[in-house]
């Protein structure tokens, strides 16, 4: 920003080492919830719905031997039409790829070839491939589908569906697979078929529905598949629920097997079966109304404990030892008896599911501005960037077209997690100065702190200053967040005079010294730090604010129940003064301080003129601000209690579309 300002005082530059003030931290709330099982007792008491049920990691056996991580750092696409999901899905770099809306393959029963290192995930509960096979070819790896509904390539009067081969899914020779929370219907024949060999793959959370063939394991002679299969719903089918030929290793825990489809059929309708050299462990599923719920061949190996059978009839088999699944992994079964409840409402497709895409840096992406650059232009769901502690040194640019973000640090304070770069306005005015700029709307940031640590003392630049954050977007909300920098600190813009971008900052903490807080958005800082650093004047160290409201906005900058702290000589400091960019008469600063403390070091008259323009002009107000920094005086203009009722961080905040982000506390 361009402005007269006195001459600047050497002091040292701001620096990361600098004391931080500690505010109460938010704890965020991430769209995609972890697999947290209450105890038994909890359980059992809730029907086994008593926490969110999915992760973005893999788990059982496609965890193990690196793990299975899909698409993750490769881009995030959304697509609508068949011809891009082919495109992504066989493409040779990682892609997470989000199904919006329900997808035709033609011709019937075609194939759509899923490469390596690719997740496809549908958006809530509309993604759906129809009348089309998810087909994964010999080598093919590290690959997550979740969260689809795949359905109706069955063709009518074909139950055995012998001269077909259309599978929802198919797999040959593969390994490190997750399917997850997906919904099978009609298909013919197999709805899932893991085949030839396949390793490392975990299914959960899925529904298998009104099938034949339902789920098969095997189709070759050697013994090497490793599969867990947990907390699936076989309703309304027949066969192979699973049937397991052949496998190392197959751990089934909390299945709910119920209403089978032609139970009169005394051989081919049954629930689990352990084949061939097959050694399987069932735990705690829940068999309904089931012929021959579980059954192994004489060369196999079953074991099974405690599950749940309520009018099964038929074979209920289980012999040697097996394995035992805790050798490989940690899991924790839920209770057999909550598995209906908890099955019923958790497995297939969520509504809350490919909404929020969990992009990881640096596990996933090396720097947070290459995790910006995998967000698709346009975005239309929430994706969360997650930053892992540590000081990321460079500038993060956030393009109007890449809206609907989430900035999460991980660490346990917002000082674990910084983004910090040095470069003055000299370098390219705020755009090109700032550490990070978020031109995008509905952009939330989390437990982060940003900094540009542009060592004044060592220059004598026309341009010191040296932002740590602008923001021009709208609905833009920083929670736990620090700003660390000196002039210029954090602007608030909008794209040009007379929109009204709105900014909401929460339990954060601010510092600098000159116009630190500035620009046209209408912000709210609430329950914040606002430190103003000392130029080591006797007479003058700064200003607070410096806003530059367009006229027909009535809602500037509100900082309310918040603190100013400084450790400057008391009477040196200003809460702000009015900024005319570029002389425009038409920007009129609106700023109220209110229920705010305020230090000795603000000056008994503590609003001053800039660049010729009186703050007599401009709307400078406070309203019930105590400390040793207040008072009431002449040239201490005070809202009226009646202005007061319209002038709450609802009102500043609402717009048009009535916003109220501060509602979530």
């Amino acid at each position: 920003m361009t402005h007269l300002r006195s001459k600047r005082l050497p002091r040292p530059g701001p620096g990361l080492g600098r004391a931080l003030v500690t505010v109460t931290a938010l704890v965020a709330s991430l769209g995609l919830g972890a697999i947290t099982p209450a105890d038994a007792a909890t359980e059992a008491a809730t029907g086994g719905t008593s926490a969110p049920r999915w992760t973005d990691k893999a788990h059982g056996f496609a965890s193990l031997d690196g793990g299975t991580t899909g698409g993750a750092g490769g881009k995030v696409v959304t697509v609508t039409t068949q011809a891009d999901l082919e495109k992504y899905a066989a493409a040779e770099e990682p892609y997470v790829i989000r199904v919006a809306g329900t997808i035709k393959a033609e011709p019937f029963g075609a194939n759509v070839v899923v490469a390596s290192d690719k997740t496809i995930i549908g958006v809530g509960t509309a993604g759906e491939l129809v009348q089309g096979e998810l087909h994964l070819n010999p080598g093919t790896h590290n690959v997550i589908i979740r969260n689809l509904t795949i359905r109706d390539s069955y063709v009518e009067g074909n139950w055995d569906c012998k001269d077909t081969d259309f599978d929802g899914i198919q797999m040959d020779t593969v390994h490190h697979v997750w399917v997850d929370h997906n919904r099978f219907s009609r298909i013919c024949d197999g709805q899932l078929d893991v085949r030839k060999d396949s390793e490392y793959v975990t299914v959960s959370y899925n529904r298998f529905e009104n099938n034949n063939k339902t789920f098969g394991i095997g189709w070759t002679p050697n013994v090497k598949t490793q599969i867990t299969i947990d907390h699936n719903w076989f309703s309304g089918t027949k066969q192979r629920n699973p049937s397991a030929d052949n496998c190392a290793y197959a751990h089934l825990y909390n299945n709910y097997l119920t209403a089978q489809t032609d139970p009169g059929d005394p051989v081919w309708t049954y629930g689990n079966w352990s084949r061939g050299q097959t050694k399987m462990v069932i735990e705690n599923s829940y068999y309904k109304d089931v012929q021959h719920p579980y059954q192994a061949d004489a060369t196999a190996e079953l074991v099974q404990r405690g599950s749940i059978l309520k009018n099964t009839t038929g074979r209920h088999e289980a012999w040697g030892a097996a394995f035992d699944p805790r050798d490989f992994y940690a899991y924790r079964p839920d209770p057999a008896a909550a598995v209906p409840a908890l099955v019923s409402k958790f497995s297939g497709p969520q509504k809350q599911l490919g909404t929020n895409t969990v992009l990881n840096v640096p596990a996933d992406h090396p720097t947070v501005q290459a995790a910006v650059d995998a967000v698709p232009d346009g975005n239309d769901g929430t994706i969360t960037i997650r930053i892992a502690p540590g000081t990321y040194r460079e500038q993060v640019r956030i393009p109007a077209s890449k809206p609907n973000l989430v900035l999460q640090g991980t660490g346990q304070d917002r000082s674990d997690t910084v983004i910090v770069f040095d470069t003055p306005a000299a370098n390219g005015g705020s755009n090109g100065s700032a550490t990070v700029r978020i031109a995008a709307s509905d952009v939330t940031a989390r437990n982060l702190t940003f900094s540009n640590d542009f060592d004044e003392a060592a220059h004598e630049l026309n341009g010191e200053q040296a932002l740590a954050m602008k923001t021009v977007g709208d609905r833009i909300v920083f929670e736990d967040t620090a700003f660390l920098g000196n002039q210029d600190t954090l602007m608030t813009d909008s794209p040009k005079l007379d929109v009204i971008s709105r900014v909401y900052v929460r339990d954060s903490y601010i510092e600098g010294d000159v116009d630190f807080i500035y620009g046209r958005a209408t912000t709210v800082i609430e329950r914040s730090v606002i430190k103003a650093l000392s130029r080591g004047s006797a007479t003058n160290n700064g200003y607070i604010t410096a806003a530059s409201t367009w006229k027909d906005n009535p809602y500037g900058f509100l900082i309310t129940k918040s603190k100013v702290v400084s450790d400057a000589p008391a009477g040196t400091f200003h809460l702000g003064r009015p900024w005319h960019p570029g002389g425009e008469p038409n920007a009129i600063a609106q700023v109220l301080f209110r229920d705010t403390e305020l230090p000795a070091a603000i000056k008994s008259s503590p609003w001053t003129d800039m660049s010729g323009f009186s703050w007599k002009d401009a709307r400078f107000t406070e309203y019930r601000t105590y400390g040793p920094g207040a008072a009431v005086t002449a040239d201490r203009p005070q809202l009226p209690d009646t202005d007061a009722a319209t002038h709450t961080v609802s009102d500043y905040l609402a717009g048009t579309d009535d916003w109220a982000p501060h509602a979530r506390h």
